[in-house]
């Protein structure tokens, strides 16, 4: 069969021209935008089995009917096609592939390579001189790992200035949450044992830790010491008590990813569930995007010539799903020698993951006993995770629409719903110090944390918001208004991020509505954009009043209005995201070190004082009012003084 005639010939020349090896493809249409991006072991077989078959009326013939141009990219094998197809996935966001978005790195659980360890949540790159263990699905089952360290092993929690300053046990010590290495309550040997337990009860070796800890236990009774004995007997019984309450625990299964795929209504979710040390950590749901585009591919593979056959052979979406996770999460992410899947997955995937890992991953899909339970437990959170996500949805469509309809906007399908695009601005600062805008985005229905903006404000008299906020607004639409000019100019379309948004709000009634409509006039903008969110009377919640700056009427929505429900949480969001900025601004500010001379009575010889003991100026940060009084010089009042400035 011969290829496609509706496609250039330079393509269709590419595409003959094509080498028989490993490698990773992208299409693009007549726009430049990434279609779809794949590997192949075979690219001549793969891409030309797109152009040769017959894929009329299928989501494979609509996407092969817009490609206008290939780029490929031959690669040595199937483990490095791997790693780069969904590099470019992430980066390219292709309309027609699953994607799963990053959000923050996993938390672990850090063991420290000080003389006397302690353990701490953890996020980010590890260092190879302290100890990890993890990934955890959440902060919180991190911080219920430390817990547990505090009341079985009772392992210190503390940073090191205060670690190093201590002169009596904190309140930990008092509540047997820690041993008090800090003032020598237990000898460096002891401390070391803990640790070694503790670290042998987060791999998995339970059994092991009891074993040892009940010999030391009767070694001391026989040597009389009942005093060592019983704290030895306290400990057995604590992590006694912890393994009872570990139902799901399974020594045989140490380390294990159970993960299991619900899809629904055009979306889909994925619930990664953790066993680390044959203990159950919790779950962790993801929600890709492009499910429906994607969905209606066929695994083209390149080995039949009927697309008959390929259409029969083509992955089921739970499939397609569990295979689009796998490659891209795995990617950065440590992956068990243990996976229970709720669907069968291909061989070559699971072996291009082993190539990559440096052993070999196995896949499980019909488990038995306790990998069942397991299994089912996830398939359950799943589901439910997914009919939330469905409802939500549900329910944000509903708002959007509604606050449409509240301001007469033209946009009736659901499409140009979610094609809708507010952009929000607050201002906040602490008695003028520390000025930050902050600008917020909500599309398709959702806050688009990826595209919030802040501004940091200066040259204006401090306190003034209006003054701030003109200088926002400015910045932000004065570069949007050259970007649009720009692209006039070359006779090209505006790029997605010099879109103009249909709706401007801005936290504030008539005075910042006013800077608002100064900015837009200056820059030749439509003021019908701007809408202002008064406060009410008494500036109780649900009173609030809508101010435009084209001379229409305000508007109050009604405290139960669904519109008002999107424009208090878009405009809650600004002030979450506003604060947020300025106080971590505040705080650089004063944690720098030019603040600490600025307190009253801090000079050069007492700001010596303070940092040679406490290491610097974030030690003087982290140390509490007690600690700062005990350094030579430095009075109750003054500490106190020091510890309200640096906080």
């Amino acid at each position: 069969m011969g290829f496609s005639e509706s496609h250039p010939q330079e393509l269709l020349n590419q595409v003959a021209s094509l080498p028989a090896l490993p490698g990773v493809y992208r299409y693009f249409d007549a726009q430049n935008q990434v279609l779809y991006v794949g590997k192949a072991i075979n690219l001549k077989k793969r891409v030309s089995s797109y152009f040769q078959k017959n894929h009329a009326n299928t989501r494979t013939g609509h996407m092969v009917s817009k490609i206008v141009r290939l780029e490929t990219t031959v690669v040595r094998s199937e483990a490095e096609a791997l790693l780069l197809e969904n590099n470019l996935i992430k980066a390219l966001n292709p309309k027609y592939n699953i994607l799963f978005r990053d959000d923050k790195s996993y938390p672990y659980l850090k063991m420290t390579a000080d003389p006397f360890p302690r353990v701490a949540y953890y996020r980010g790159a590890v260092e190879k001189k302290n100890r990890y263990f993890g990934p955890y699905p959440s902060a919180w089952a991190v911080k219920e790992a430390i817990l547990l360290m505090q009341k079985v092993f009772r392992l210190r929690t503390c940073e090191d200035p205060v670690f190093n300053n201590r002169t009596r046990p904190c309140l930990l010590y008092q509540i047997k949450r820690c041993s008090a290495p800090c003032v020598g309550h237990i000898s460096p040997q002891d401390y070391a044992h803990d640790v070694a337990n503790a670290e042998k009860f987060l791999r998995g070796d339970a059994q092991d830790v009891l074993h040892q800890l009940e010999a030391r236990m009767l070694a001391h009774a026989e040597k009389l010491e009942f005093e060592q004995a019983a704290e030895l007997r306290n400990q057995i019984a604590a992590l006694s008590g912890v393994l009872h309450q570990q139902a799901v625990d399974n020594m045989e299964d140490r380390d294990v990813d159970i993960l299991a795929v619900k899809v629904q209504g055009g979306k889909a979710c994925i619930n990664l569930a953790m066993v680390r040390g044959g203990r159950h950590l919790g779950d962790k749901a993801y929600f890709p995007v492009h499910v429906e585009n994607a969905a209606g591919l066929l695994n083209v593979d390149g080995d039949d010539d009927d697309a008959a056959e390929a259409e029969a052979r083509s992955a089921p979406v739970e499939t397609q799903v569990l295979e689009a996770f796998l490659s891209q999460h795995y990617i950065e992410t440590p992956i068990p020698s243990t996976l229970v899947l709720s669907e069968a997955v291909d061989y070559g995937l699971l072996h291009a993951l082993s190539q990559r890992a440096g052993f070999r991953i196995n896949a499980v899909h019909q488990p038995r006993e306790q990998r069942r339970t397991w299994l089912e437990m996830a398939q359950t959170n799943a589901a439910l995770q997914l009919a939330r996500l469905l409802a939500e949805e549900g329910s944000q469509q509903a708002r959007t629409r509604a606050l449409v309809e509240a301001l007469d906007m033209d946009i009736s399908d659901i499409d140009d719903l979610a094609a809708l695009r507010i952009e929000c601005f607050d201002v906040s600062h602490t008695a003028g110090e520390a000025t930050q805008a902050a600008c917020v985005v909500f599309e398709n229905h959702t806050m688009q944390t990826a595209q919030y903006r802040r501004y940091n404000i200066d040259g204006i008299t401090p306190g003034d918001d209006y003054a701030a906020m003109h200088q926002a607004l400015m910045r932000r639409y004065g570069k949007l208004v050259e970007a649009l000019q720009q692209a006039q100019q070359a006779g090209e379309e505006p790029s997605r991020a010099s879109r103009m948004p249909d709706l401007v709000l801005v936290d504030g009634g008539q005075g910042q509505v006013s800077v608002a409509r100064d900015v837009f006039a200056q820059l030749g903008l439509d003021l019908s954009h701007i809408v202002g969110v008064e406060k009410g009377a008494g500036r109780k919640v649900g009173l609030e009043e809508l101010v435009f700056a084209d001379g229409r009427n305000k508007v109050y929505l009604g405290a139960d209005s669904a519109a008002l429900m999107l424009v208090a949480q878009i405009r809650d969001e600004a002030h979450r995201f506003a604060i947020t900025g300025m106080r971590a601004k505040r705080a650089k500010t004063r944690i720098d070190g030019g603040k600490l001379e600025e307190i009253a009575g801090i000079g050069p010889k007492r700001r010596a004082r303070l940092l040679q003991r406490f290491g610097g100026v974030r030690g003087v940060a982290l140390a509490s009012a007690d600690d700062i009084a005990t350094v030579d010089g430095i009075s109750r009042a003054l500490a106190e003084e020091i510890y309200r400035a640096l906080h």
